[in-house]
């Protein structure tokens, strides 16, 4: 069925819905019914023989002669319950009109439990050809089911019904409850493609915004005018687009500085080894010269370097990293005093607690490097480093009194293809923000009093 359109699964569900519950109550309601339809035949034999008692006294009454057994205008139901008369010596009085009913397996099996029989009415079952026969012996005297005009002598009164009553019953039931099936799966149904059609429309849409996504054709807004799960999946999408457009828009700029960093260098070098292959010193001697091709080299290994270590963070991040047990406070220190002298006037202030951390090791120096080379870079005089307790872990605060961040790049400033004010674009705090990513831990900055902060939460969960 997953191979089908949306709108015809919701339809196929609902309708095995409504045909499973159809189902329940055409076939299976009338077979629990049937203790009902027993009690129901036993109520309408002892109403018709109580009638049937009241008529024949009347008769009597009226006639003031010899008794028989008389049809009585009951209702249609009563009408078919049969009757017959059992005296004490074993012979029985019917209406001319019962006698085809009437068999010897019945008369014999009356006559057992009527003179077996202690209470005054009790009521019996027997089967008989195939059917089964209900009925009621209700002990009386003659004068008692006749009047006061008859000798008294006991009598017992048979009031039977046989099973195709229970059976016009059951068809009658059946028969409505067809109708009333049609009438639901029609009433169901009918809805349901216009409801399945409802649900499936949007989605229909939204798979073909996405197919142009896929497209790189971002241009159209997805809007969906619904606060339901699919308004939200809209919603999702229309993050994701506006996402790929930001991200596409900043790889281009990305593409297009990174080129101009990587070719600049290049460039340098190139042109520094012909001068120098032709015999000229662009810096005056040979050392000058290739002293500023060893710069340049270094500068684009750098680059390079950060680009292959991005690249390898992400195939990482699927293979997992070594954590181990180790003091975060000695090797922020150890780096601190290995830095310390690239700029012996920078003054530094360090406030540390004592922080066992698990962690990959050789990351977190690398995420420690990387922050603490960017507030080199813009600090004027002083940077303080300084932490605390968390719940579940530690914050550590990086600050430099460097220039402000401007609003933007508060928030943009640790992705991969972040331009800093002057243009140039380092990957540095980009691969400190994947590092803490796949450890769970997270980094933030904040410009505060005279300068800037980062803020690295290490909380182990």
């Amino acid at each position: 069925m997953k191979n089908h359109s949306l709108s015809l699964q919701i339809w196929i569900v609902i309708a095995l819905i409504s045909l499973f519950i159809s189902g329940i109550l055409v076939f299976i309601l009338p077979y629990t019914l049937r203790d009902f339809f027993t009690t129901e035949m036993y109520s309408t034999i002892r109403t018709a023989q109580e009638t049937f008692n009241k008529s024949s006294q009347s008769n009597m009454e009226e006639e003031n002669s010899d008794f028989s057994i008389k049809r009585d205008p009951l209702d249609e139901d009563a009408r078919r319950v049969k009757h017959f008369i059992l005296y004490s010596d074993g012979n029985f009085t019917t209406d001319s009109i019962y006698e085809e009913f009437l068999s010897v397996e019945l008369i014999e099996k009356t006559k057992r439990d009527a003179f077996n029989q202690k209470d005054n009415s009790q009521e019996y079952s027997m089967s008989l050809k195939d059917e089964k026969i209900f009925y009621i012996i209700t002990k009386a005297t003659l004068e008692e089911q006749f009047g006061p005009l008859i000798k008294s002598e006991d009598v017992f009164l048979v009031s039977f019904l046989n099973d195709s009553y229970r059976d016009d019953l059951v068809k009658t039931l059946f028969n409505k409850l067809v109708f009333l099936t049609i009438i639901i799966l029609l009433l169901s149904w009918i809805p349901a493609i216009f409801f399945s059609k409802y649900i499936s429309n949007p989605l229909v849409n939204l798979e073909k915004k996405v197919e142009k996504l896929s497209d790189r054709k971002w241009d159209e807004e997805i809007l969906m005018d619904r606060s339901d799960e699919i308004g939200k999946l809209g919603e999702s999408i229309e993050k994701l687009r506006k996402e790929l457009i930001r991200q596409d828009k900043s790889e281009q700029a990305f593409l297009q500085n990174i080129s101009h960093e990587l070719k600049t260098p290049i460039m340098v070098i190139k042109s520094y080894s012909q001068a120098i292959s032709d015999g000229i010193f662009p810096e005056g001697d040979l050392d000058s010269s290739l002293a500023i091709i060893d710069e340049e080299t270094d500068r684009l290994e750098a680059k390079v370097g950060d680009l292959l270590y991005l690249t390898r963070l992400d195939y990482m991040s699927n293979l997992g990293h070594n954590r181990e047990f180790f003091l975060f406070d000695q090797l922020i220190i150890s780096i601190v005093k290995k830095l310390s002298f690239r700029n012996p006037n920078i003054k530094w202030n360090i406030d540390l607690p004592e922080m066992n951390i698990h962690a990959d090791e050789e990351q977190m120096r690398i995420v420690v490097e990387n922050i603490l080379d960017n507030a080199i870079r813009h600090v004027h005089s002083s940077i303080l480093i300084s932490g605390e307790e968390i719940p579940n872990g530690y914050r550590v605060k990086f600050w430099n009194d460097g220039e402000s961040l401007d609003n933007e790049s508060i928030n943009t400033i640790f992705e991969k293809f972040h331009k800093g004010k002057n243009g140039e674009i380092g990957l540095g705090l980009s691969i400190v923000k994947r590092i803490l990513d796949i450890h769970d831990y997270s980094i933030f900055a904040r410009n505060e009093e005279n300068g800037v902060s980062f803020y690295i939460d290490i909380i182990e969960r």
